[in-house]
């Protein structure tokens, strides 16, 4: 059986990384920084290094360039630059 997804409009914005000067896409929490001996902190914490989104799934890494969508149920979850372009395009 074969299916296709229903021709539904999502929103979405572009992660640009926290080096740049516009603001970070809701639900992007910015990267540790700073920290000593990190990996023992972050493990405790179970914050990644790295800027990161909560899914639905669990804490997933957000790199720049990716695109932040918004679910039909609100939820956000990350999206490869290349996977979008392959499965979105943009609507007026």
């Amino acid at each position: 059986m074969k299916f296709k997804k229903k021709p539904i409009v999502i929103e979405a914005e572009q992660y640009k990384g926290v080096n740049s000067s516009e603001p970070l896409p809701e639900g992007v929490v910015p990267p540790v920084t700073g920290l000593k001996g990190a990996a023992i902190q972050i493990v405790a914490s179970e914050r990644p290094l790295g800027a990161y989104i909560k899914t639905l799934e669990g804490n997933m890494l957000v790199s720049s360039g990716d695109w932040i969508i918004t679910g039909v149920a609100g939820e956000k979850y990350p999206c490869k630059p290349d996977i979008f372009e392959a499965t979105y395009e943009a609507v007026e």
